[in-house]
Parts: structure tokens; C-alpha cells; sequence
């Protein structure tokens, strides 16, 4: 295929990414609220907490005053912290890689949530933890 070609699909295929995936066209922090809003070419603005984007977590809101917007609206930069989020991931649900989702995940599913818990884990601590499944025959 000839550069011309090359081009032009390329450029196909960049129109109809932009057409079918949803992408920024501004996003900024609210300080009164303390989240970050983002407006989407479809016409829906979502918004999150800083503490639930990987990067963004222990940022205060003066490294969230300035958002850039990558030239195809698929992510937003954060300059002060150098940190990045990619649209379509954000609007799937994760705010962070694999690891550090489940990382966050385990981190909550790890904590007891009552005092009865908490005893029942120290005490099946003390005789040697979980036992192991058996199996059994069909």
C-alpha cells in the first residue's frame, strides 16, 4: 500500500473511533463538590472522586486545578502530577491498572466488618488458619 493509502485509512479508521467511542470535550475539578467533571462528546457528563483514579488519589486540589486534554479527547493529563486516565477505561469502570484495582479490591475485602469477625479470624489464626478444602467424589 502507498503513504497516500497508508494515510487515508488511517485516517478512516481515526473518524470512526471518534464516532463510536465517546471522548472528552472538557473536564475540570470542582473544588465545591470535590470531583473531577468531564463532559463527553455524546452529551453526558460523568464525574469521580479524585481518591478512586489511580494517580489521583492523594492529590490535593491544586494538582487537580489545570486537566489537559489529549488531542483526540481519549485522555486527560494531569500536569502537576503527571499522572494520566484514558476515557474509555474510565467509562468501563476502571480507574487504575489491574493491579492496582485489585489491589484496592482485596484492600476492602480484607478488612472486618464487625468486631465477630474480627475475633473469628484471630482465633482460626491460632489454630493454624483456613483449613483446606477436601474434595470430594462425584
Amino acid at each position: 500500500m502507498d503513504e497516500r493509502k497508508e494515510f487515508m485509512e488511517a485516517n478512516r479508521r481515526g473518524q470512526e473511533m471518534m464516532a463510536a467511542i465517546p471522548h472528552a470535550l472538557s473536564a475540570r475539578y470542582d473544588r465545591r463538590i470535590g470531583r473531577i467533571v468531564v463532559r463527553l462528546s455524546t452529551g453526558l457528563e460523568i464525574s469521580f472522586a479524585p481518591r478512586d483514579a489511580q494517580g489521583l488519589e492523594t492529590a490535593t486540589g491544586e494538582q487537580l486545578r489545570e486537566i489537559e486534554i489529549d488531542p483526540p479527547g481519549f485522555g486527560l493529563h494531569f500536569p502537576a502530577l503527571d499522572a494520566d486516565l484514558y476515557i474509555p477505561a474510565l467509562l468501563e469502570g476502571f480507574f487504575g491498572s489491574k493491579q492496582w484495582m485489585a489491589a484496592r479490591l482485596g484492600e476492602l475485602g480484607g478488612k472486618a466488618k464487625s468486631a465477630a469477625k474480627a475475633r473469628a479470624s484471630r482465633a482460626n489464626g491460632r489454630m493454624g488458619g483456613r483449613p483446606k478444602k477436601v474434595a470430594t467424589a462425584a
